[in-house]
């Protein structure tokens, strides 16, 4: 007996990461997408003044990051994510000059914390188990009121970590988020944070395979549809308004809602969404990177926060960028050019470069804006949602919107 379809909303990686569990259960999908490509925040395109394909935006997985990889296996594509194997993170202080290699050993029992040559400089040990503060932190609590929030391991560990992960400031940030974030990673045992990036492009690893699965089981994403109005009768979505087409729903026909939130609240009455954003600044320059420098690099002290070594480019992200929102692009490619330059042993004038601006690249992980956040379920039962600003429990990122997309194909099942 044919199963009755699942209609998918959005083709970001909620969307793609719920159609592909969907499809691998054997269930019918049909998968609709406002805009022309597929990836949303998380994708790949050629720029024509780099001459290249590049990211919108750069992105880090990490080896705990058990959804995102469990994702691309199931599409073929794990060996597209790449990285050197252990938790190995080299950092750079702009202010003063100074390298160091955050190592950390793979065990469950942090005994990297008490060799002072795998730890950030001028730390102590105790400053490390303060972190275990955010464990227990409430919902309401902010990182500013659960840390001390100063000192050498704050300046040149926590914060940038915190900064990446949340993209807020990060005494703004919710603790709770922090927290789980922590949970998952320097709290698991460095084999669960060690670095992998999508050398050969985001599309490349997390989307196009992704797409190629769905077709290959009957299920190609419907592109330029976006979605006018639900209808609702009673207790349950009736159909779906495209504007030109209109889908109505058969028994037991259900919903994935994977569109942004700034989207979703209109379209869904009743349903608590956040309304606060960050942007995400990056700067990509057309450039071989030199020899020896690492594929990723924490930046402290500057205006760059990390820099990740392409192939035939440097690219720079800033989280929480909002303050660089209006800097005229020819001095923001400028001023970051430097840090990358100090950092890559470079000189002259900037190559070709190109900066990107994510204006509402998440919603802003203050504590408000979690209790914000929407479950998986509605008050409609054929409808669910995904997104990484549903309550996934982490911050906005692509494991907590990939966790959202197996999330909502369970509570189909």
């Amino acid at each position: 007996m044919t199963q009755p379809k699942v209609h998918v909303v959005g083709a970001g990686l909620a969307g793609l990461s719920a159609a592909v569990e969907l499809a691998a259960r054997g269930r019918p999908v049909a998968v609709y997408e406002a805009s022309p490509q597929a990836g949303g925040r998380c994708r790949s395109y050629f720029d024509s003044t780099l001459g290249m394909e590049i990211d919108n935006g750069n992105h880090l997985v990490l080896s705990g990051n058990h959804a995102t990889l469990a994702y691309a296996e199931r599409i073929g594509a794990r060996a597209k994510l790449v990285g050197p194997g252990s938790a190995s993170f080299p950092f750079m202080d702009l202010a003063t000059g100074k390298r160091w290699t955050l190592s950390a050993n793979d065990g469950p029992i942090p005994y990297w914390m008490l060799i002072a040559s795998r730890r950030v400089p001028d730390t102590r040990l105790g400053e490390y188990l303060e972190l275990t503060k955010l464990l227990l932190a409430g919902k309401t609590a902010s990182i500013g009121t659960t840390l001390a929030c100063r000192g050498p391991l704050w300046d040149r560990l926590i914060e940038p970590f915190l900064v990446a992960a949340l993209n807020i400031e990060a005494k703004e940030g919710s603790a709770a988020l922090a927290g789980q974030v922590v949970r998952e990673t320097l709290a698991a045992g460095g084999r669960n944070y060690h670095p992998l990036v999508a050398r050969e492009g985001l599309s490349n690893a997390l989307v196009r395979p992704a797409l190629a699965y769905l077709e290959a089981r009957g299920a190609p994403v419907a592109f330029g549809q976006r979605l006018k109005a639900v209808v609702f009768e009673g207790s349950q979505a009736s159909a779906l308004d495209f504007g030109d087409a209109r889908v109505e729903l058969g028994a037991g026909e259900t919903v994935v809602m994977a569109i942004p939130p700034q989207a979703a609240g209109p379209l869904l009455p009743g349903v608590s969404t956040p309304t606060e954003f960050r942007s995400i600044v990056n700067a990509h320059y057309r450039i071989d990177p030199p020899p020896g420098l690492p594929p990723i690099t924490g930046i402290v002290g500057g205006l760059a926060q990390w820099l990740f070594a392409f192939p035939g480019r440097l690219s720079v992200t800033i989280s929480a960028g909002d303050v660089l929102l209006d800097t005229p692009r020819e001095e923001l490619a400028a001023r970051i050019w430097k840090d990358v330059a100090a950092v890559a042993g470079l000189s002259g004038e900037p190559p070709r470069w190109q900066i990107v601006r994510e204006r509402r690249a998440t919603f802003a992980a203050s504590p408000a804006q979690d209790l914000a956040r929407p479950g998986t379920r509605t008050n409609w039962r054929n409808l669910v949602l995904a997104g990484d600003w549903t309550q996934t429990g982490l911050p906005a990122t692509i494991e907590g919107a990939v966790r959202s997309g197996v999330k909502a194909a369970a509570a189909l099942a």
